[in-house]
């Protein structure tokens, strides 16, 4: 049973924090609550002890706490600190090491882990300020979780709603979890790229991101930290891993060089190998000539080939090959042509339905061996995909 010290900030989010702890307890975890005085506008010490079934810590200079359990060993006796929802505020005094409150000393006293799981208005969290903070913090070690896209209270849609209870305490399960790949950073790449061809317009593929978002979950699951470069997919994100959204296949190349070094990476986008030169700046229109527009593509980055040949190369470098014909053979091809460590390759003929759909049949390459596993799940393929990995780590 591990002890997590939850830090409830002061936002309208705060309602799911209770919820946070009834999830949190479901798996085994006693919780031990800190309200901010921001916090005890939306929820109250009541309500949090009673979830808890703890005493809820909210004075910095309650004199009883202070005999009972300092801020010091408070601050220490727990596994991992969660702050739930981490506000605008809270984010700027963790980032500066500013304390003048119980929650924000107890941040600035603590050797323990930190995650934080976001939660503000849309423009609050794009702010420059926020995202340097947002910067740093990642920068001090501290995980993040979200925040997820969606309508805010304030009648605004967009990033910096709080993660949803559920995908928090998983995270947080994902970070306690003492696994094979504890301490190992594991760079994953997934989705489409978006190359434009004028401002609507652009060149893509049907991959969902789908099998990237697994990946990174068996990674995380295993106790690895993940660093996730994603184009515009359709998946969800995974809760728990460092995203960095990016469209294009150059945004996503210099993306990977600003992650590395890592332990592993896996290359599981499916970057566009060409893109627009003369993209234009304006809408292209139809004048009613029949004439159509000349399009001249340029080669893009060899993202897979570059981390595969560089000086900064990860221990374990795993490429994919979506293929429509002798899948075999132009993934032994492409290994070799690449120097990456292994391809996994799978047929992606219409017929198929494995891009964009919810299974993969996969084709393990590597320098001495070919393996054809059977049809699974996107899961399973990642889970088998994982648990290889950290063998090889091992």
């Amino acid at each position: 049973m591990s002890r997590i010290l939850l830090i409830i900030g002061g936002g309208i989010a705060a309602y799911k924090s209770l919820d946070l702890i009834r999830e949190l307890g479901r798996r085994g975890h006693t919780v031990t609550p800190v309200l901010t005085r921001a916090a005890e506008e939306f929820v109250t010490p009541l309500s949090a002890s009673a979830l808890s079934g703890q005493k809820v810590y909210r004075d910095l200079f309650d004199l009883t706490d202070e005999a009972e359990m300092g801020h010091i060993q408070l601050s220490r006796s727990a596994d991992l600190i969660v702050v739930a929802p981490a506000t605008a505020d809270l984010m700027a005094k963790m980032a500066h090491g500013l304390c003048n409150d119980l929650a924000s000393t107890l941040l600035l006293a603590t050797d323990t882990p930190v995650m934080i799981a976001p939660a503000m208005n849309v423009r609050m969290w794009t702010h420059a300020a926020t995202q340097r903070n947002l910067a740093t913090l990642r920068e001090d070690g501290i995980a993040v979780v979200g925040p997820d896209e969606g309508d805010m209270a304030c009648g605004e849609y967009g990033p910096g709603r709080m993660a949803e209870p559920a995908a928090i305490a998983e995270a947080v399960n994902g970070a306690l979890r003492n696994g094979p790949l504890a301490g190992k950073h594991v760079l994953i790449t997934s989705g489409p790229t978006h190359e434009p061809i004028d401002p609507v317009r652009y060149i893509a593929n049907r991959s969902s991101g789908a099998q990237g978002t697994a990946l990174a979950e068996a990674v995380l699951a295993l106790g690895g930290n993940v660093t996730f470069v994603t184009g515009p997919a359709a998946a969800a994100r995974p809760s728990g891993a460092r995203v960095v959204e990016v469209e294009t296949a150059r945004q996503m190349a210099d993306a990977v060089q600003a992650a590395l070094p890592a332990d592993a990476a896996i290359f599981c986008a499916a970057v566009a190998d060409w893109r627009v030169e003369n993209a234009s700046d304006l809408k292209m229109k139809k004048d009613g000539s029949g004439t159509l527009p000349a399009l001249q593509f340029a080669e893009n980055p060899d993202i897979l080939a570059t981390v595969s040949q560089g000086d900064n190369r990860p221990g374990i470098v795993i490429g994919f090959a979506a293929e429509t014909h002798d899948v075999i053979a132009n993934a032994q091809a492409k290994r070799a042509r690449k120097g990456c460590d292994w391809i996994v390759a799978n047929d992606v003929r219409p017929e198929t339905g494995i891009m964009g759909g919810d299974e993969n049949a996969a084709i393990l390459v590597t320098a001495d061996d070919v393996e054809e596993w059977p049809r699974l799940s996107k899961d399973q393929t990642a889970r088998r995909i994982a648990a290889r990995l950290a063998e090889e780590l091992s």
